[in-house]
């Protein structure tokens, strides 16, 4: 992969709400952002000056402290000075756009922890649901895995306290450090009967690609969202897929991938191309502007890719689509996705807190920004977005498997 860029990425980190830290790993529509935590050299002008916070006039230095008076003195309850501080940076960027935001210490941990592909926690995927989150699936040997939860398992209270569907506060009630114990109350979903059981936090490894065969030379690949670890998950999938037999058709899926690590979806789409733009970002700065290119060789060479996408296929995942599309590498199957064409930067601030700022916007190999518009299928497939299941059970699994086999089939339903 060749990279035109001032400064090489150091790492991109998952937007925090894509990893939970110390309690679960939540994949939900709502898309994370791709970012990169520049080097120390780089956070300097283009003239290698300093840069220097503009003192505030006295008119607007009177007009807050004017606010946090009246807020004090009127609020219906007591507001300390650091929280109304803290409040003010929050509004501040995120008022810029859906995507900036200030990172307090534990937000820009988890965040970085998100990035690293491992976490202390009980390893699940999970949902929003009306009377508690279900489980997506258990990563796994982890200790949700080792519990026998399930997909389809709902969870209905942790340490006895009943959660709702409010996953946030859900999440908040599952963190704790390696070796605490945390209870979940749940419903199974087979049977309905309620269980309780009692998991040790642990060190999880979160393998984002997940894969199988759906029948001789046809093989299936997710990739439930993009870490550091997704390019050398996804070659160890492949490698052991080949060993079953020569492969004739791949269906990749990144339906509800809410992205991630932007260059780890760069590293997936250079894995299967030859040659050819990836993506191009354009910003203000010097590192907000690069260029990156597939380099020479490819995995799955000669092997046609049908890519399952849909409208909670975000940021970093349509990259990939976008690259693989423009490339004539993939045909991709299903809904129009998210529509994000804007990169973030995690920004370190003092004291362990952050910002992730939006410093760039990217187009696709065609020059096309997808940002609020997203990416068109070329099999477009009716009805709503619905969560992934099994492979084999899955309906849209099969018309993907159907397009790989006989690609004239689904034909008059492109672009309808």
């Amino acid at each position: 992969m060749s990279v035109t860029h001032s400064h090489r990425l150091v790492w991109l980190a998952a937007a925090a709400g894509l990893t939970v830290g110390a309690a679960v790993t939540w994949f939900v529509s709502r898309p994370v952002e791709e970012t990169v935590d520049l080097p120390t050299s780089s956070k300097k002008s283009t003239a290698d000056k300093p840069l220097t916070v503009r003192e505030l006039p006295a008119s607007e230095s009177r007009r807050i402290a004017e606010i946090i008076a009246q807020v004090q003195r009127e609020y219906v309850d007591e507001v300390t000075p650091d929280r109304l501080l803290e409040q003010a940076m929050r509004g501040m960027v995120g008022g810029l756009d859906p995507y900036s935001a200030y990172l307090d210490r534990r937000e820009y941990e988890e965040l970085r922890r998100g990035a690293a592909g491992s976490y202390p926690g009980i390893g699940i995927e999970v949902s929003a649901e009306s009377e508690g989150i279900k489980v997506v699936r258990s990563l796994a040997d982890s200790p949700a895995a080792r519990a026998g939860i399930r997909g389809g398992d709902v969870i209905l209270q942790i340490d006895n306290e009943p959660v709702g569907g409010n996953v946030s506060a859900a999440l908040e009630q599952m963190r704790g450090p390696p070796g605490s114990l945390v209870r979940l109350t749940l419903r199974r979903a087979e049977s309905a009967e309620l269980v309780s059981v009692a998991l040790e936090r642990a060190k999880v490894e979160v393998h984002s690609v997940s894969g199988e065969m759906l029948e001789s030379g046809f093989a299936y690949v997710r990739i439930a969202s993009f870490s550091e670890t997704t390019r050398k998950d996804f070659d160890k999938v492949l490698g052991e897929l080949s060993m079953t037999g020569r492969l004739r058709g791949v269906v990749l899926d990144v339906r509800h991938n809410p992205g991630g690590v932007l260059e780890a979806a760069v590293e997936v789409a250079d894995a299967l191309l030859d040659s050819g733009n990836i993506v191009s970002a354009t910003g203000r700065t010097a590192e907000a502007n690069f260029r990156m290119d597939a380099s020479r060789g490819q995995l799955l060479e000669g092997v046609p890719l049908v890519l399952l996408i849909n409208g909670a296929s975000a940021s970093a995942a349509e990259i990939l689509a976008g690259a693989l599309k423009d490339n004539g590498r993939a045909r991709l199957v299903g809904r129009r996705t998210y529509g994000k064409g804007v990169v973030q930067s995690v920004l370190p601030l003092a004291d362990g807190r952050a910002l992730k700022l939006t410093t760039s916007r990217y187009v696709t190999p065609a020059g096309v920004s997808i940002d609020e518009t997203g990416i068109e299928p070329d099999v477009l497939l009716p009805g709503a977005d619905v969560m992934p299941i099994a492979a084999r059970e899955d309906a849209e699994v099969k018309l993907a498997l159907r397009t790989l086999r006989e690609p004239t089939v689904t034909r008059a339903n492109e672009r309808r």
